[in-house]
């Protein structure tokens, strides 16, 4: 329940597996004891902060709390931008009966007994059930799969909560009947509006303390959008201020209170393929600064840095390839480094290796090319090995021709012959295409040289740095986005 409600349990809910009441009911009163960030959760929409994309009249958003629709939502987004806070306004209306469910503890049987519960109140003009689940993305497929009919005639009306990316944690035939509605994180300003409401507030400090500049700077600094971390930290070096007699918390109060700041980074979640995706898009970039800045996050988020070496290993071909031949190993080396030496020292390493890969040209050409072949082969493009050049080191191999006419690029001076390797078919194409960047531009001079001599006279000799082919999107450029 993301650490910030309790929900009651209801006498009459439905057992669990284990014998114990399932987490049911409504939510409990808030204890005056609450944390700061609890006994501070809006009361009604209009003290809501943030997520102004969801409450324009009408929105979906103010149709749930208001009641006026019955549609099913997924609340979508990051820890702390409001998704606990809707539950709450959405229990708080008076003409439905609201079941909370945490998908950590609750299992199939809990889900049939609120719906199974929910159609009897139906059937006898009872009040509509609202069905809260907060980690929705923590229910196995069997789990989702029972919700499926109780959402879709309505026996219940789902509002459930989720962290990860709801298209790849909720099964698709739930996602299609639900609203899906996506929460942003707060911006510095809600999140300064929101610290220095509970300041003053009666349910928050009460004008116990004040806060400088600077600290309320820090703490919106270190909250990163996460409204719960703010006031959470608002309290300790509140009580850290109290506690040595002070009425003011200022920076060195703020800063001791609140140590390290909690980077929010899950490995398995979306925030892991978020962080990597821009730490590969800013070395692309050329990006240095950008590139360490999402390096250190990484580390200090406690990656694993042979995930982090792979991925600049990849990127030293993908991204810059001949442009630079050095790239790929020194990304190579450093990926055997992460194994040799390990952290905290490895990460020396990596940062020189991100350092090179960032300030490198650039080229995607290797890219293309691979994948213009692999898109000929799956085509059908492409007949057998010329007879010249099959395998020749058999017994019996002259007899069908193999390896008859092959001539040995070494015995010409030049190191290279006019003869045909190609299969039928593609002995035209000309899948690698040099751009004219960094030391790529000596090999696109070079290259229709080559393609001249082995091809003929005749040949085109390919293509040089100014045929250069836009950027690639293939589909090896997009697995790991």
């Amino acid at each position: 329940m993301d650490g910030l409600f309790e929900v009651a349990s209801s006498g009459d809910g439905p057992v669990s597996p284990g014998g114990d009441q399932a987490v049911t009911g409504g939510f409990t009163d808030v204890a005056a004891d609450a944390p700061l960030a609890v006994r501070m959760r809006p009361a009604g929409l209009d003290e809501l902060v943030g997520q102004q994309h969801l409450l324009a009249p009408g929105a979906p958003l103010r149709q749930l709390v208001g009641g006026a629709s019955p549609m099913s939502v997924i609340l979508w987004g990051p820890p702390g931008s409001g998704k606990t806070t809707i539950a709450h306004l959405v229990a708080g209306a008076t003409d439905r009966r609201f079941i909370a469910l945490s998908a950590l503890s609750a299992g199939v049987k809990d889900v049939r007994a609120v719906i199974d519960t929910a159609r009897k109140e139906r059937r006898r003009g009872g009040p509509p059930t609202v069905l809260f689940i907060d980690e929705v993305h923590r229910f196995s497929k069997t789990q989702q799969d029972s919700l499926l009919a109780a959402v879709e005639d309505r026996t219940v009306t789902l509002l459930a909560a989720t962290t990860e990316n709801p298209y790849f944690s909720v099964i698709s035939p739930l996602l299609s009947r639900c609203v899906l509605l996506t929460l942003q994180p707060l911006t510095d300003d809600d999140v300064r509006t929101l610290l220095r409401r509970a300041v003053t507030d009666a349910r928050g400090l009460d004008g116990a303390v004040t806060l400088d500049d600077d600290a309320e700077a820090h703490l919106v600094r270190l909250a990163r959008g996460d409204v719960r971390k703010a006031l959470t930290a608002l309290e300790a070096a509140a009580g850290a201020a109290l506690a040595q007699g002070l009425a003011t918390v200022d920076l060195p109060t703020a800063e001791k209170a609140v140590d390290v700041a909690a980077l929010r980074y899950d490995r398995d979640g979306d925030e892991h393929y978020d962080v990597v995706s821009a730490f590969i898009k800013s070395i692309r970039g050329s990006d240095v600064d950008a590139a360490l800045h999402y390096l250190a996050r990484m580390i200090t988020a406690g990656e694993d840095a042979r995930f982090i070496a792979r991925r600049m290993v990849i990127s030293a071909s993908e991204d810059i390839g001949m442009a630079d031949p050095t790239a790929l190993p020194i990304a190579t080396a450093a990926a055997h480094a992460v194994e040799y030496v390990g952290l905290p020292e490895v990460q020396i390493v990596l940062a020189q290796a991100v350092i090179h890969l960032a300030l490198a040209p650039k080229s995607n050409a290797v890219v293309a090319a691979i994948g213009a072949a692999m898109a000929d082969v799956r085509s059908g493009h492409g007949g057998t090995v010329p007879a010249h050049l099959r395998d020749s080191h058999y017994k019996g191999a002259s007899r069908v021709g193999h390896g008859q006419g092959y001539k040995y690029p070494h015995d010409d001076p030049r190191g290279v012959v006019q003869q045909e390797y190609a299969p039928e078919g593609i002995r035209d194409r000309e899948y690698y295409r040099p751009t004219g960047h960094g030391a790529e531009r000596a090999v696109a001079e070079r290259l229709p040289k080559l393609r001249r001599i082995v091809r003929g006279a005749g040949a085109s000799g390919g293509s040089g740095a100014g045929d250069a082919p836009e950027s690639n999107s293939s589909s090896m450029e997009e697995r790991h986005r």
